[in-house]
């Protein structure tokens, strides 16, 4: 006969230690030289860890712009950044206004959106475009990458699918260094724009996320795997710089 669950709850709970037992537990070597080997132990592992981030800054040193002194380059990439209720996040919008900043001083010529499309209810090219047009940038000057699911494949794809080779690159100061490292792995020139974002909860939780995000761009840079969708080359970008403006 199968016992009650509550008499097997606590058969179980006779063999287990509590976590905070466990934790309680642990203490630190009592010779100096295992304290000595514990302290270089764990700075060794902080050192591990910073090494992507200070990778991004070394790699992306000097590759920082503003709106108002990036050089003229025909092309910018704007990275999605989500959407509320079909509409582009602040911080997205944000990046579309810089972009649209821009367009109008004559500092771009053609604005790739690149960003999630992966399900038929959510659509941030086609929502980054709208928003663009309403600021106006024409129509026949954007470009939409539908499959840029993430920074890399966004990186991957400006070169061997719209073949863009130099770019001015649009995001919040958090993410663009890791964009600008990410595109030049790629085979993309680039200059970075890091527009201004409050800072709130979002904020540091995307400066936090950097952190993390490092080491994945450390290993994409390193390995270059293919994006999870390539597809064949689109004649986009180049129809896009010769239409009039």
């Amino acid at each position: 006969m199968e016992r009650p669950g509550w008499v097997r709850w606590a058969h179980w709970k006779q063999g287990v230690t509590p976590l905070w037992a466990r934790v309680r537990r642990l203490r630190l070597p009592r010779t100096r030289r295992g304290q000595r080997r514990a302290v270089q132990g764990f700075m060794a592992a902080c050192v591990v860890a910073l090494l992507p981030a200070t990778w991004l800054f070394v790699t992306t040193d000097g590759r920082l712009r503003t709106t108002a002194d990036v050089p003229h380059t025909r092309v910018a990439v704007v990275f999605g950044a989500g959407l509320w209720e079909g509409e582009p996040s602040p911080y997205l919008a944000h990046r579309l206004d810089a972009a649209a900043e821009l367009y109008e001083a004559g500092r771009i010529e053609v604005v790739l959106v690149t960003g999630d499309n992966s399900r038929e209810d959510y659509d941030e090219p086609d929502a980054m475009r709208a928003y663009l047009t309403e600021r106006g940038v024409p129509g026949r000057r954007i470009v939409s990458d539908y499959a840029g699911f993430d920074t890399w494949d966004s990186c991957v794809r400006a070169k061997k699918v719209f073949g863009v080779d130099r770019a001015v690159l649009i995001s919040q100061g958090f993410h663009i260094r890791r964009a600008v490292a990410l595109c030049r792995a790629a085979g993309v020139a680039s200059y970075g724009v890091g527009v201004d974002a409050k800072h709130d909860a979002t904020w540091y939780y995307g400066g936090a996320r950097e952190v993390f995000a490092a080491g994945k761009a450390a290993l994409d840079s390193a390995f270059q795997p293919d994006p999870r969708f390539l597809g064949p080359r689109e004649p986009g970008v180049d129809r896009a710089l010769a239409a009039p403006r």
